[in-house]
């Protein structure tokens, strides 16, 4: 029962179980009453989002130097105990139940979910 990290608005897999949209912002021009249906996300979770400020920074990192600058301050972010506590929680979860978190980028190796893998990792979580 592991989770998934997965580009949202692709195809779920089968047996993926609800999708958790780790972004700051909703799919623009999408209703909400939409979201799940067009495999967006069923449950927003802005909180392991970058900052907003963060979000710009990744978007303009065009080198390594500069996504390890973003990687560093992500993760300074997530050590934030209302971060942390919740990546515990999926951590664990992880174990019992099928789900997925995801972003809108295409390339996971250049986007905050990419990262978010990691830490879960790091807490003993069961990825696919």
């Amino acid at each position: 029962m592991p989770i998934r990290i997965v580009q949202l608005g692709s195809p779920r897999a089968p047996g993926e179980g609800p999708r958790l949209g780790t972004v700051r912002r909703p799919p623009r021009g999408v209703p909400k009453a939409d979201f799940a249906k067009r495999d967006f996300y069923d449950v927003w979770l802005p909180n392991l989002a970058p900052s907003a400020e963060l979000v710009a920074e990744a978007l303009s990192a065009d080198d390594d130097k500069a996504w390890a600058a973003f990687a560093r301050k992500y993760r300074a972010e997530m050590k934030q105990s209302d971060a942390s506590h919740l990546l515990d929680t999926l951590a664990t979860l992880s174990h019992h139940a099928s789900f997925a978190l995801g972003c809108y980028c295409e390339d996971e190796a250049r986007c905050h979910r990419s990262l978010l893998r990691g830490l879960l990792e790091e807490r003993g979580a069961a990825l696919a």
